[in-house]
């Protein structure tokens, strides 16, 4: 499934889409194309960014600073409700599933998109204390596998893929790094399957609600 396939369905589907759902889709769509053409360039950091750009577009939603939740939970809610979506036809799960002996099960190893394992090097936790939180947030992700909770365990490599985003976006590695190649190449393959399947499904429930997109178009 690639951006091609998705924008000549979305070109025959818009006139029945609310005006939320046609932003989401149109932007999500356009991100979706620039990353296939970095694709095409070889550059797998432009490849990842604007992936990662194309799922923000999808699930960002304008709501009251007041009781805005913390990215990581805005997304994993996200994703929860597009597998409730699509939960006849499983194929979140069958993303798991297919990719768990490849991308999935590498991340879930790879301390250098752990959070907490920059938190220690930075010196703000001791050693021990992020290599047992990095134990248990494996512990949770192979339970999630065993209970086929597949939100779980896609939450758990989505928080591992944001560690990578931040620093890319904030400027904490140099681009095509030959120290990152590993995390980049994994997170990019993985976003890359996952992404078109997110506008998949939202193009397959138009009935749903997805909230006021942010920053809407001003005429």
């Amino acid at each position: 499934m690639n951006h091609q396939h998705l924008k000549t369905r979305q070109r025959a589907e818009r006139h029945a889409h609310s005006p939320n759902l046609a932003l989401r889709v149109h932007r999500a769509l356009s991100w979706l194309q620039r990353a296939e053409q970095q694709a095409g360039l070889a550059d797998r950091d432009g490849e990842f960014i604007f992936l990662w750009i194309a799922f923000n577009a999808a699930y960002a939603t304008e709501i009251d600073e007041r009781y805005r939740l913390n990215e990581q939970a805005t997304f994993r809610a996200f994703l929860q409700k597009l597998a409730d979506l699509d939960a006849q036809r499983g194929r979140f799960a069958d993303l798991v599933w297919t990719e768990f002996s490849g991308s999935i099960r590498i991340l879930l190893d790879n301390p250098y998109v752990f959070q907490d394992f920059w938190s220690f090097q930075n010196g703000s936790m001791p050693e021990e204390e992020w290599k047992r939180r990095f134990a248990d947030a494996k512990k949770v992700a192979k339970l999630a596998l065993r209970n086929r909770d597949t939100v779980t365990v896609l939450g758990v490599v989505l928080s591992r893929i944001y560690t990578l985003r931040n620093q890319l976006m904030h400027g904490g590695a140099t681009w095509n790094s030959a120290v990152n190649r590993d995390q980049i190449r994994d997170c990019t393959n993985l976003m890359g399957k996952l992404v078109p399947l997110v506008i998949e499904v939202m193009l397959d429930h138009p009935e749903a609600l997805w909230g006021d997109a942010c920053y809407p178009v001003v005429e």
